[in-house]
């Protein structure tokens, strides 16, 4: 997924090199509908702390669908098997508040278990409820992903 061309709309974060960590930063820029899932992996990992965009691709987003450029029915879902954003309280608590007010949607206590087409060309993520078991297929039409890795 990496190496997956831009007009895919799929993002693997690996903090790397000056290009990806640029990457990184610009995926975002082009979310016109759909959902938009950003996705860190089971804690710790490399670029834990650093890697929550949401707040980001929800500014540019907002402005697009001001100007018209995009859907107003675009959202954007950050999706993690950790039960918080952040491992400092305070941090955490001001970065959910901020993401109610902005309508992001947080979904702790989902692992991306894979991404994949479905039979029609949607692109699909695969989750698995951590607590329960249960696993899901949720369509989206933009991702970006962190990959397990291990603590800096």
């Amino acid at each position: 997924m990496r190496l997956t061309p831009e007009s895919e709309n799929v993002y693997v974060h690996v903090l790397d090199n000056k290009l990806t960590i640029e990457r990184n930063y610009y995926h975002g820029w082009n979310h016109n509908g759909g959902n938009m899932l950003c996705y860190s992996p089971l804690a710790p990992y490399k670029g834990e702390g650093n890697d929550f965009y949401a707040l980001l691709y929800e500014s540019w987003l907002r402005q697009d669908q001001q100007l018209g450029r995009s859907s107003l029915d675009a959202k954007i879902q950050y999706w993690t098997p950790n039960k918080e954003i952040f491992k400092f309280d305070y941090a955490n608590e001001v970065t959910l508040e901020e993401c109610h007010k902005r309508g992001v949607e947080i979904m702790f206590g989902w692992e991306l278990l894979k991404v994949h087409f479905n039979e029609i060309g949607e692109k699909i993520a695969t989750f698995k409820n951590v607590d329960n078991g249960e696993i899901i297929e949720h369509a989206f039409t933009h991702g970006n992903f962190n990959p397990p890795s291990k603590p800096w």
